[in-house]
């Protein structure tokens, strides 16, 4: 069997293994990911070299697999981790053919009666996509890596460098697999003398536009906040509707602000951010009565290329700040003309408002409390675990708990971050070290697409989140600093061990399949490169390091 119909092979293989997020079939092909590991010569020889690592405290027991493929005499340092994640989203897409979702055999059958849709008919027939969920994110992606180091094991002492195999659980979701890999990665680090040239991911890459066939090579991630805004308002009774004061505008006036709006995208090189979107609005009234609400949250999912958190945060503040001038003129306004029509004399509602973060809110707070008010947190945080609520809510059960321990009265907006926080990573020119990895990377693409045929292009930020965000933290010191004291209940709700992914400080890229329609049910892969020219594409990398 030659490289490409092994890869094939592997790829529907490892795709019949129902992994989808949050289901113990996370754990089933993590064993057979560490099976096959196991069956190469190498590592039947060196059993040590193949690590697993169970999640902590998981019902489901995930876990990550990892693989040391050391060359030479094996006192080789420099060395390439190749990573790639194993869970996918779930099949509700599929309907009909849901039952045929993990058969990339039985699926392409049953879809040469179906109505597909016209780009995926003519991919349908060409025969050259592997339809199935996961084929494309990414277990194609897996599967390349894992017949490439079975076939590189077997002359593993003309390998003048290691390669690190890894592959991790959680990544669709809360990225829980790398986030807990993190420490051991060092450990590994340290304990083999190892230094990281390079981290390839294999995750999926697309076409940007209809027709277009470039093979993009992303040599940084994206980064995500979830910013949430906390809202006290002035409940009143509905017949005396004006003495209030709104929380629900307040989240809707924020909305209007940020939801798409471009002033919020950031830019680097060139390159910009989707702006930010709207997640969750909600007042936090439980039930009907004629008070008007107290209080309200809102969330945006935010990206980020460049910015520092302490700038975001100060943007956000300001932004609030806006939104409440807002809400107090407009509610003033209606106000004046309400008096106008009704004959009642007018007096001014301007008052007094608010915005703080919630490091601001916790000192507050620790002034107040009479006890441990960390104590408290901890109090707050373990009972909503334990009534099962989403962790975003989570924090802001602790944002409310602290505001009603300070008594505010004043109509205040809380700035906060929650889970998840993805970092954002580059490799900047600015960076004599970065701009020779960008260098390389531009001769290995180049010498590559002259070979291959291919167009290649090298771009900065891979535009989905992606457990590469972990690797390599662009943030400074003072912006993980302000993360950590704004992320209500962090060392319980999200315990990311930033300080270690900014000593690891790999540089994160990602060559990856090429497919289309991730996370549709028309999901598929496009063989002939991802299996036929991308093994070659790596392959030429790890030699250009090593040799």
């Amino acid at each position: 069997m030659d490289l490409f119909d092994e890869i094939k092979t592997l790829t529907k293989k490892l795709v019949s293994i129902p992994s989808m997020n949050a289901t113990s079939g996370e754990r089933d092909i993590a064993d057979a990911i560490e099976a096959y590991l196991r069956d190469i010569p190498y590592f039947k020889a060196h059993p040590e070299l193949v690590i697993t690592q169970d999640l902590k405290e998981d019902p489901m027991h995930r876990r990550n697999v990892m693989a040391l493929l050391k060359g030479g005499d094996g006192t080789e340092r420099d060395t390439i981790m190749l990573h790639g994640h194993i869970d996918t989203v779930d099949v509700d897409d599929f309907g009909r053919y849901k039952p045929y979702a993990f058969d990339c055999d039985k699926l392409a059958e049953v879809f040469r009666d179906a109505e597909l849709p016209e780009d995926a008919r003519r991919d349908l027939e060409s025969g050259d996509y592997l339809f199935g969920r996961g084929a494309c994110d990414m277990k194609g992606g897996d599967a390349v890596f894992l017949v490439l180091a079975k076939h590189l094991a077997e002359q593993a002492e003309k390998l003048h460098g290691n390669l690190l195999l890894s592959f991790n659980p959680v990544e669709e979701t809360l990225h829980r697999g790398i986030i807990e890999e993190l420490p051991l990665l060092r450990k590994l680090q340290e304990q083999h003398n190892l230094t990281f040239r390079l981290a390839i991911n294999n995750d999926f890459i697309c076409p940007m536009y209809a027709g277009d066939t470039t093979r993009y090579v992303y040599t940084g991630a994206v980064g995500k906040l979830l910013p949430m805004f906390y809202i006290i308002g002035r409940e009143t009774h509905v017949a005396q509707c004006f003495e209030g004061f709104s929380p629900d505008l307040t989240a809707a006036e924020l909305t209007r602000i940020i939801d798409r709006n471009p002033d919020f995208c950031d830019g680097y090189n060139g390159e910009y951010t989707l702006p930010p979107t709207v997640l969750k609005m909600q007042d936090l009234k439980p039930r009907y009565n004629v008070q008007t609400p107290h209080t309200a949250a809102v969330y945006f999912n935010y990206f980020v290329h460049n910015r520092q958190l302490t700038e975001i945060m100060a943007q956000l503040k300001d932004t609030a700040r806006t939104a409440l001038n807002n809400v107090i003129q407009a509610a003033d306004e209606r106000y004046r003309t309400y008096c106008e029509i009704s004959g009642n004399r007018y007096s001014s509602l301007i008052e007094k408002t608010q915005v703080i973060d919630y490091r601001e809110l916790y000192l507050r707070a620790k002034e107040t409390c009479d006890g441990d008010l960390d104590a408290y947190i901890d109090s707050v945080t373990d009972a909503s675990i334990s009534a099962g609520d989403d962790m975003r809510i989570t924090s802001l059960r602790i944002v409310q708990a602290l505001s009603d321990l300070c008594g505010i009265k004043t109509p205040t907006v809380v700035v906060f971050f929650a889970m998840p926080f993805c970092p954002h990573n580059t490799l900047k020119k600015e960076n004599a070290d970065e701009a020779r990895v960008i260098s390389d990377l531009e001769k290995i693409a180049s010498a590559f697409s002259a070979e291959s045929g291919e167009v290649m292009k090298l771009q900065q930020f891979f535009p989905s989140l992606t457990d590469s965000s972990y690797l390599k933290i662009d943030d400074d010191d003072d912006s993980v600093a302000m993360l950590k004291n704004c992320f209500p209940g962090y060392e319980k709700l999200y315990p990311v061990p930033l300080e270690t992914a900014k000593a690891l400080n790999i540089p994160a890229v990602n060559y990856g399949v090429w497919g289309k329609d991730c996370h549709k049910w028309t999901e598929r892969i496009y063989m002939p490169y991802s299996f036929g020219k991308l093994p070659d594409f790596i392959v030429k990398t790890i030699h250009y390091y090593f040799d």
